[in-house]
């Protein structure tokens, strides 16, 4: 939950620093307000299905157009804060809907919240300028796992191959790091062979991460492309 908690808190810091009516580069026609107002639904959504223990597929909810203003923050944190509370208090054993593969229910909202949240720091820090703030190499990896062995596994992918291939992703900066993803016209599970990064590799994953938008024609943050799909 360290991931998750933090990558909130950093992306309220960048938010405040920008200002909500900042354009927003990397999901363009957004702003940083209409980016924080995403991640919050985000959050309000996921919330309940672990609190409740929903067992079936939960339509997402729309991004609102307020709150705005002095208002737009406390909002956003006081879900986010929500969300963390809510992961911390439920137990291993708790069994709710999920639309990815995981060890578990709560294992995989942990995992799929501090992914979209940390993506969505890393929008609002590069409107804000100079150095992102450090990200986790281990953490980085697995995102980028979670990006070819879950959602690239999924038929709404559109990275796919007629002939049956085998590309890996591989930093320039760590040769000693890759993961690789069998294509083919049609989905196929993903194998992965992921080591210890280092920190330079963990800015590529973050690319990555942008890349694979582009891939998909996606012209929204990735959580709103593909999240439950």
């Amino acid at each position: 939950m360290a991931h998750l908690r933090r990558a909130g808190e950093l992306l309220a810091d960048a938010a405040a620093e920008t200002g909500q009516h900042s354009p927003l580069p990397t999901c363009p026609g957004w702003t940083i307000g209409d980016l924080v107002r995403h991640t919050g639904t985000f959050h309000r959504w996921a919330a309940p299905i672990v609190a409740e223990r929903l067992p079936g597929s939960v339509p997402e909810d729309p991004m609102p157009e307020e709150p705005t203003g002095g208002d737009l923050l406390p909002w956003f944190l006081d879900g986010h804060s929500s969300l963390v509370r809510t992961r911390r208090a439920a137990g291993q054993q708790t069994d709710c809907w999920t639309f990815l593969p995981a060890a578990s229910s709560v294992a995989f909202w942990a995992r799929r919240q501090a992914h979209e949240t940390t993506v969505h720091r890393v929008d609002a820090e590069s409107v804000r300028g100079g150095e992102l703030s450090t990200l986790d190499p281990a953490f980085a990896a697995d995102g980028t796992d979670e990006l070819l062995t879950g959602f690239h596994a999924r038929s709404l992918s559109r990275v796919r191959a007629e002939q049956p291939r085998a590309p890996r992703v591989r930093p320039t900066d760590d040769a000693a790091v890759g993961c690789g993803q069998m294509l083919s016209v049609d989905p196929v599970p993903a194998s992965a062979e992921l080591t210890e990064p280092d920190r330079a590799a963990a800015r590529r994953r973050l690319r990555a991460w942008s890349s694979a938008r582009t891939a998909r024609g996606c012209r929204r943050p990735l959580g709103g492309c593909c999240r439950r799909r």
